[in-house]
């Protein structure tokens, strides 16, 4: 039978070197300025995000961004994207357009004696238009190249006329967004909320649960455990590929988090249900035994969620692909923690506590026998 509990040493061990390098990277995002570690799209910064594709060949992303240092837009960031789109992130651009000009209707001046006339040369004399001399026609839009939605006034319009000229029509536009300072830092804000709000219910679910703050705790570091992982993974593959985390990123973690503490929580309820019937046993031994009966359980049942987020990534669109690589990555972190961390935290807590007792009862006897 395999010792579980009795290699927990080097789980732990295991799991330090999962998660201290990727802690390091999230530490230096605020040490950073966010030059380094987590990378954050404009849900979380703000700004205005556009996709864009050329009808021409030979554009590229620095000849792009040089258009863009022209219309003060230096600070942008562009990159290629699938399908031949360059993704152009840059500060907040108002995109709302000034309502089109109503084109005055033409009137027409009827002489008063037309009517009167009976003759048809008068009459339909009488029924053409005057034009006014100070009423000139109204001047016809500039024809906007292929590419429908491509905003053509205002700042926007200012740069998307710079850019064709510099390399010709634009023909396809996937995505216009602009957020704002203080709708990133709600969101920011709410993230956190939503976390740890998860967070303390799960612990303050599990501990009345179980009937022990052992089983709450226990399965909170897990939990953590799998949160540092998911951030931690990102925030290296921000540093080194600029892979930014987005509103999505929020809801994956919180999935995360539930797979993770419901895969422990049945590991803890064989626990529970071993510790009544083998009374007397070392918990060690109850704890190995129920890892063991629920082992492939949760294997099969994470491999299942794996499959499908592994198509998903491989095969789905760009727009969520961070979404799955965070789940991808947190399921299978969630399996590991909840097997080879928290239950051998639990044993170690328990072996602790007994220990604590142990001693507690030694000095009372002491005590009593000296008296």
């Amino acid at each position: 039978m395999f010792d579980v509990i009795g290699r927990k040493r080097w789980f732990f061990l295991f799991s330090a070197i999962l998660t201290i390098p990727g802690f390091i990277f999230i530490l230096l995002t605020p040490l950073t300025n966010g030059q380094q570690g987590l990378k954050f799209s404009i849900d979380y910064t703000g700004g205005t995000r556009w996709e864009i594709h050329f009808a021409g060949t030979g554009v590229t992303a620095d000849g792009i961004k040089s258009v863009l240092s022209a219309q003060n837009l230096g600070d942008s960031t562009v990159q290629q994207v699938g399908e031949g789109y360059f993704d152009i992130k840059t500060k907040p651009i108002d995109l709302s357009t000034p309502p089109p000009a109503s084109t005055p209707v033409p009137t027409l001046n009827v002489s008063p004696s037309a009517g009167a006339s009976g003759s048809p040369a008068a009459s339909g004399a009488s029924a053409a238009p005057s034009a006014s001399p100070s009423a000139s026609p109204a001047p016809s839009p500039t024809p906007i190249p292929s590419g429908a939605g491509v905003p053509v006034t205002g700042k926007l319009g200012e740069v998307a006329t710079a850019l064709r000229a510099a390399f010709g029509p634009i023909d396809g536009q996937r995505q216009l967004t602009t957020v704002g300072p203080v709708v990133s830092a709600d969101l920011i804000n709410q993230a956190f909320v939503l976390i740890l709000v998860g967070a303390l219910g799960i612990l303050l679910w599990i501990t009345f649960r179980f009937r022990d703050v052992k089983f709450g705790v226990s399965a909170l570091v897990a939990l953590v455990h799998d949160v540092i992982v998911v951030v931690g993974t990102f925030a290296i593959l921000g540093t080194l590929f600029g892979v930014e985390i987005d509103g999505l990123f929020v809801t994956a973690m919180l999935t995360v988090i539930g797979f993770s503490v419901h895969d422990t929580i049945v590991v803890f309820d064989r626990i529970r249900e071993n510790k009544a019937r083998h009374a007397g046993e070392p918990f060690a031994a109850i704890v190995n035994h129920s890892v063991l009966q629920t082992f492939g359980r949760s294997i099969n049942t994470s491999l299942t969620v794996v499959f499908t987020l592994s198509a998903l990534f491989l095969f789905g669109g760009a727009a969520i692909r961070v979404f799955v690589l965070a789940l991808l990555i947190g399921i299978i972190s969630g399996t590991y923690s909840s097997i080879f961390n928290a239950s051998p935290l639990l044993v170690v807590w328990q072996e602790w506590d007994d220990r604590r007792r142990a001693r507690l009862t030694g000095t009372r006897t002491a005590r009593r026998a000296s008296a």
